[in-house]
């Protein structure tokens, strides 16, 4: 008893330091001497044994102690020199066996270079006798020490570990195991308890069991896999060389796949050419490797051929009088559409008759392009041709298209590939004669990867598009009896090679009278399903379909008219379930306000003449044209004080150089046939002179605001303030000529629309007054002049009246 109580007494011991590496109780290790702290702690241990340091027997006593990053463990193991002599490399070594552990304590001096510290052996307390979970641990942790061992081959091994009868000497015999981290092995030699250090070792090397499972089953796979491809590429090269073999036989019958591409390309009513094609592909698909993507390629290919319908065609329902009663009873208004649908139509049919359908190789295809603002009904106009000429309609959208192969297609070798936007049109459509509608062909792009608009020169010119190539067909297509329609709202963004073979057909806008007809024929049927309505249930007059139509908008289409009338019946609807309003119910124009608020677009001659803009000399009212369709534009000037104004001209409302040179030329008439127009300029040559367009936000440019500018400099110089019902719109040169513009139509409606009842154009622009409806041309006084002195005398009032106000 006594030797065992010195044994947990704080004894002396040299430490031999071990890097990266931990030595448990009852494991043997041999340590190389050349190492200066192994061969300083041996030495140490031997002097302190010769001297006498060492209790309990002659062996030199040390401390084995793990060091990790230069950091020492809290706890080492007891080891003994067994024996000195020398390797199995020759260097001269030491055999060492750990003994016990030792909590180590504070350093304390000793004989020898090494480092002395105290130490007091770890107690190590078993119940007696163990307890059966104990028993069934020690249990589990041999047979999985078993497994592993025999995993590795080490059957030697197993019995030794079977015999280990000791809780700890079996729990501290993992320190062997090398799948074991450091820190893992420090875990285990700092776990007093022996249970615990048992049970720790089992779960250590569960988790290695079961990550060694997990790599074994994931080599398996893949060898598995590796050896079915090979057996796979084996196997088919034999059928391959019987497939041949059984082909000579047999008068050269092919394979199942190829063979029934064949038959489908053969079966298939292909034109020539194409067929040819066609059956080239499938002698490569034929020769190609079932592992080579060369094959997935053609199959893809010869799918889209095959799902062509290159011999399919609608029959044209060539009754014209239907055709147009067709388009009547879906549009209203757009008379310059119509009658040039009805003039194909007729065209075709009389071509049909006499056997013109086919002339060298082409057909009587059509291309138009719809111009217009928004919400004139470009696109459903489209649809309306297709339904009454009876053929497919395919709505292609070009918007923000940038890339080339949109348009032309993909070539096969790039991954992904696809034919062009056209040639999925027409596969869409089922027939080789759909109506295609090119949506928002204004707003294609280009950029590094192409010009879309010029991949579609080919197929919107008549002329060439019979023998259209897509890049991923790469055999013709024959697109000369589609019929093109393409839309646009602004037609200075399409490109003049583009525009050129294409017949324009403009929709400037509606009247107020066809905006009425439409939204009581159109707008309100459809926008009373909507909002869950009855015909009979709400009633909406005609006044008040005038009055949202001309005070609530203010646009060339009806997009926003609809969203008027869908607001309304919203909101009866609403008041209907509310209890508020009983159905059924009439809307007059005196009930818009308190439905729907107030008007937002009042025109300027229905409001109190001193709050007109026109009311203060300087200010005229011009015509303008946007992407939106035509609009009133207001020209302010204004003099500087000739005490603090710069002389020259100040230009200020978002202008474009044009319409910058137009106020320039304004000015310089001015300045030099001051004696012509009666006027006082000579304040024009010591003062500033300033023009202002409002709405400052919007870009504007153009010729057609020169003679307004002049106009509203010479009623400021006169002080004769311009005619509210006057508007007008043309371009000035030096001499003072008036010359033609663009947009007549669309400046006239808006002037219509904004409650102007005089217009002045430029004489030359007369002709384009036989496109404007009668009912607007009723309602305004053109004046057409060639001079501005004619258009001061038209829109200066008389200087009394300026007086007056």
């Amino acid at each position: 008893m006594a030797a065992e109580s010195d044994a947990f007494t704080p004894f002396a011991l040299p430490v031999l330091p071990l890097d990266d590496e931990v030595v448990l109780p009852g494991m043997v290790v041999p340590l190389d001497l050349t190492d200066n702290e192994v061969r300083a702690a041996v030495e140490a241990a031997q002097a302190a044994a010769r001297a006498g340091g060492s209790s309990g027997g002659s062996k030199p006593r040390l401390l084995l102690v793990p060091r990790v990053d230069g950091t020492y463990a809290a706890t080492g193991v007891l080891g003994t020199v067994e024996q000195v002599g020398r390797l199995s490399d020759g260097d001269p070594g030491a055999l060492v066996k750990g003994r016990a552990r030792v909590r180590i304590g504070a350093g304390t001096t000793g004989p020898g270079a090494a480092l002395w510290v105290e130490g007091v052996q770890v107690e190590e307390v078993l119940p007696d006798p163990l307890p059966g979970q104990v028993l069934e641990l020690a249990k589990e942790y041999k047979a999985l020490v078993t497994d592993w061992l025999k995993k590795r081959g080490a059957w030697q091994v197993v019995d030794r570990v079977q015999q280990i009868d000791d809780i700890s000497q079996l729990a501290d015999n993992a320190g062997y195991s090398p799948f074991l981290t450091v820190a893992q092995k420090i875990e285990l030699l700092d776990t007093a308890d022996p249970v615990d250090r048992l049970r720790l070792a089992a779960e250590q090397l569960r988790e290695h069991l079961a990550e060694q499972d997990v790599a074994e089953s994931i080599a398996k796979d893949v060898q598995e896999g590796v050896d079915k491809q090979q057996r796979e590429f084996l196997l088919r090269r034999q059928l391959d060389a019987v497939r041949k073999e059984l082909r000579e036989l047999n008068g050269d019958q092919e394979g199942e796949e190829s063979d029934d591409y064949r038959a489908r390309v053969e079966a298939a009513d292909l034109p020539e050419k194409v067929r040819e094609a066609a059956l080239k592909e499938v002698e490569k698909l034929e020769r190609a490797s079932d592992q080579s993507p060369e094959g997935s390629w053609i199959r893809t290919w010869l799918d889209t051929v095959l799902e062509l319908p290159w011999n399919e065609r609608t029959e044209d329902a060539y009754d014209i009088t239907g055709a147009r009663s067709v388009l009547d009873a879906e549009h209203a208004g757009l008379a310059d559409v119509k009658e040039r649908i009805t003039e194909y139509l007729a065209v075709r049919k009389r071509r049909g008759d006499r056997g013109l359908g086919v002339v060298g190789g082409r057909r009587g295809g059509a291309v138009l392009a719809l111009v217009g603002p928004p919400g004139v009904g470009k696109t459903s106009i489209a649809e309306s041709v297709a339904h009454a000429m009876g053929r497919k309609f395919v709505r292609v959208a070009l918007g923000g298209v940038r890339d080339e192969a949109e348009i032309r297609g993909h070539r096969r070798t790039y991954v992904g590939a696809l034919p062009g936007r056209i040639v999925r049109a027409v596969k869409e459509a089922g027939s080789m004669n759909p109506v295609v509608l090119l949506d928002e062909i204004d707003k294609v792009g280009s950029d590094f990867r192409g010009d879309p608009a010029a991949a579609l020169l080919e197929v919107l010119d008549p002329a060439q598009n019979h023998t259209f190539r897509d890049h991923y067909l790469e055999v013709e297509l024959d697109l000369s009896d589609v019929v093109f329609l393409a839309t646009a709202n602004v037609l200075e963004a399409i490109p003049e090679a583009l525009l050129d073979r294409m017949e324009l057909v403009r929709l400037d806008g509606y009247t107020e009278d066809e905006k009425v007809v439409i939204a009581r024929d159109h707008l309100l049927p459809r926008q009373l399903e909507r909002a869950g309505l009855d015909a009979g249930e709400v009633v909406v007059d005609e006044s008040a379909l005038r009055k949202l139509a001309g005070e609530y908008t203010r646009e060339a289409g009806v997009r926003n008219l609809e969203r008027a009338v869908a607001r309304l019946l919203r909101k009866v609807a609403a008041q209907h379930e509310l209890g508020e309003r009983k159905l059924p119910y009439t809307v007059d124009a005196g009930e818009l306000r308190g439905l729907i608020g107030r008007p937002h677009h009042v025109p300027e001659s229905a409001q109190d003449p001193a709050e007109r803009r026109t009311a203060v000399p300087g200010v005229a009212t011009g015509l303008a044209v946007t992407g939106a369709g035509g609009d009133v534009l207001y020209v302010e000037a204004s003099l500087a004080d000739p005490e603090t104004g710069a002389a020259g001209l100040t230009l200020t409302g978002q202008l474009g150089d044009v319409m910058k040179e137009s106020a320039r030329i304004a000015l310089s008439y001015l300045r030099s046939h001051g004696a012509e127009t009666e006027l006082p300029v000579g304040d024009l040559k010591d003062r500033g002179v300033h023009i202002h367009f409002p709405a400052g936000a919007v870009p504007k440019d153009g010729p057609s605001a020169g003679i307004t500018m002049i106009t509203a400099l010479a009623s400021l110089l006169s002080g004769r303030l311009v005619r509210t019902d006057v508007a007008m719109t043309g371009e000035v040169s030096l001499t003072g000529r008036v010359l033609p513009i663009g947009g007549v139509k669309q400046k006239l409606l808006a002037a219509h629309r904004s409650g102007v009842t005089t217009v002045v154009i430029p004489k030359r622009n007369e002709p384009d007054l036989d496109d404007v409806p009668a009912e607007i041309l009723d309602a305004l006084q053109i004046h057409a002049v060639t001079d501005v002195r004619q258009v001061l005398e038209v829109a200066l009032a008389p200087a009394r009246v300026a007086v007056a106000a």
